[in-house]
């Protein structure tokens, strides 16, 4: 078994001897909002316009005198825009967990009540034994309306989905230490101690994909976050090209929340279409910005043998821990005609590009351009024809989202 793991990236990285010092720290502070403002490709999400969003943070740039201070700053930066797909490179104990990734519990807010609505299979929320459907009410002692309120350290960001990107921070905790939860249950409260993925992780088999023969000509193939690993490729390929004449697949993609390349993508998408098809749409709004013209284009995806094109031949397995690629690749099998089953998904925006600060080196990740389904619809939009409710459910052996799958198939 491997376990899903992380290493902190030291704040002492290579730099320019300007950067040693205040003026050096500062500059890159007021570069890394120049940059997000030009290169960000969802503004939309910044109600308030840029002028006000960086109101706050401008006026803290010349506080910065140490390099904990700048990503101090760095994180609390990326943290209001309320986009987990936005991420500082360098890091510290200290730092949120990364969500998805290194998150286990799915947090919602709907009229200033935060509810689980989705937990990790086999992770440490589930040991301990929370269930979708409970309320979380206190994070470390604190309400979650008050923690949520803290987080922002001054005025809110005004976007809807904040509060709720709060709760799943908080709730993923720092990237050192134990969480202490408090959730209402049937009218009780009951709190744990629950260590964090980059403690204790998740244990997946090790290899690419895990491949089971469930039933007679029905195969099951999870990926084991894997859609950045171009080994899968190939594994893939063995995983359908042995299978028995008539074989049905599902293909489970729940467990993928750290997203991939589209090479990967590609390649497991081109086994279920004989011709070549558009899978997913692109644009570049830097681009608009800057020149004035709109950029876009259609991805396509091309036949692989073997082809298992055809009425309900798969079906697609996602939940909240199908991130970025994960996604990518359920809006593609949508396009072809495959069907795709489960909850929303991790809602992750665009594709991520590296922007590198000029004094520290420090680099920062941030959506800098859109991706949607064929028909348009926005890829963090788009949500399963086929509904289930999530996959874990408080029963480690039970798997409900699986079992709808088989039965999905077996009607046809």
């Amino acid at each position: 078994m491997r376990v899903l793991s992380a290493l902190f990236l030291s704040v002492a990285l290579p730099c320019s001897a300007l950067a040693q010092t205040a003026d050096g720290l500062q500059a890159d502070a007021a570069a890394m909002l120049d940059l997000i403002e030009h290169n960000y490709a969802y503004p939309e999400r910044v109600p308030e316009g840029w002028a006000d969003h960086h109101a706050g943070l401008r006026d803290a740039i010349g506080q910065i005198e140490t390099r904990r201070a700048l990503l101090g700053f760095a994180e609390t930066a990326l943290h209001r825009l309320c986009d987990h797909h936005a991420i500082t490179g360098p890091s510290s104990p200290d730092s949120a967990a990364l969500v998805p990734s290194f998150t286990d519990l799915w947090v919602e807010e709907a009229d200033g009540n935060f509810r689980i609505t989705q937990v990790r299979r086999g992770s440490p929320a589930a040991t301990a034994g929370l269930l979708p459907g409970d309320d979380l009410v206190a994070i470390g002692g604190v309400s979650t309306g008050d923690a949520v309120e803290a987080f922002w350290d001054g005025e809110p960001p005004r976007g809807e989905t904040c509060a709720g990107y709060a709760a799943r921070v908080l709730a993923a905790g720092p990237r050192q230490g134990a969480r202490h939860l408090t959730v209402q249950r049937d009218g009780q409260a009951i709190t744990v101690e629950v260590d964090g993925l980059y403690t204790r992780g998740i244990e997946r088999p090790d290899g690419p994909l895990s491949v089971q023969d469930i039933a007679p000509q029905l195969r099951h193939i999870v990926f084991n976050d894997s859609l950045g690993d171009a080994a899968t490729i190939a594994a893939f390929d063995a995983a359908v090209s042995d299978a028995p004449v008539g074989t049905r697949f599902i293909i489970d993609l729940r467990e993928t929340p750290s997203g991939g390349n589209t090479s990967v993508a590609r390649a497991v998408l081109g086994h279920f279409t004989d011709a070549v098809v558009p899978y997913q749409r692109h644009a570049l709004p830097v681009e608009a910005r800057e020149t004035g013209v709109p950029r876009s284009w259609i991805e396509e995806v091309s036949p692989r043998q073997p082809v298992f094109a055809g009425e309900r031949r798969a079906v697609v397995l996602v939940g909240r821990w199908t991130g970025s690629m994960g996604e990518g690749m359920a809006v593609g099998f949508d396009a072809l005609g495959v069907g795709v089953m489960g909850s929303p998904m991790a809602g992750l925006l665009g594709a991520i590009g590296d922007y590198r600060l000029e004094e520290t080196g420090w680099i920062f990740k941030l959506p800098f351009e859109r991706l949607s389904h064929v028909d348009g619809t926005p890829r963090e939009a788009f949500e399963p024809p086929l509904r289930t409710g999530p996959g874990f459910a408080g029963d480690a052996n039970d798997d409900p989202g699986l079992a709808a799958a088989v039965d999905w198939l077996n009607e046809g």
